[in-house]
């Protein structure tokens, strides 16, 4: 876009973004050409827990949180950041938690089926 003269005003009403956002993409381009604008993955720090700590929280998660010292088996995002602590001594917020539930569950989902993001099929009642 910027190659054939569209302004970052116009880029950004185009692509339904901030004119900042645009205006950063300018700058980039003019600096390093379209190369430049290449995405670099998605943003944070990535998972805290090895491959390892990951199968012993789903092993722990299995368990219920009666096994753990709770007085129920409900597990909330706030007490598996009290479990990721005591287990593994790495700080959890409970957002950060589902997230990463969400992660596992993918994961889960990809060794019941073999399939990345497929999911399995409830039986219909009665």
């Amino acid at each position: 876009m910027f190659s054939g003269g569209i302004t970052p005003p116009r880029v950004a009403h185009l692509l339904g973004v901030t004119r900042k956002s645009a205006c950063e993409w300018h700058r980039a381009w003019l600096k390093g050409g379209k190369t430049a604008l290449t995405s670099k993955g998605a943003a944070g720090t990535g998972c805290k827990l090895t491959k390892t700590q990951l199968m012993r929280l789903e092993e722990f998660l299995e368990e219920g949180a009666r096994a753990h010292g709770w007085n129920d088996q409900r597990w909330t995002t706030s007490r598996i950041t009290v479990l990721i602590a005591e287990k593994f001594h790495v700080r959890y917020t409970p957002r950060g938690v589902a997230y990463l539930l969400q992660r596992l569950a993918g994961r889960s989902r990809c060794r019941r089926t073999g399939q990345p993001g497929a999911t399995t099929k409830r039986s219909p009642p009665g």
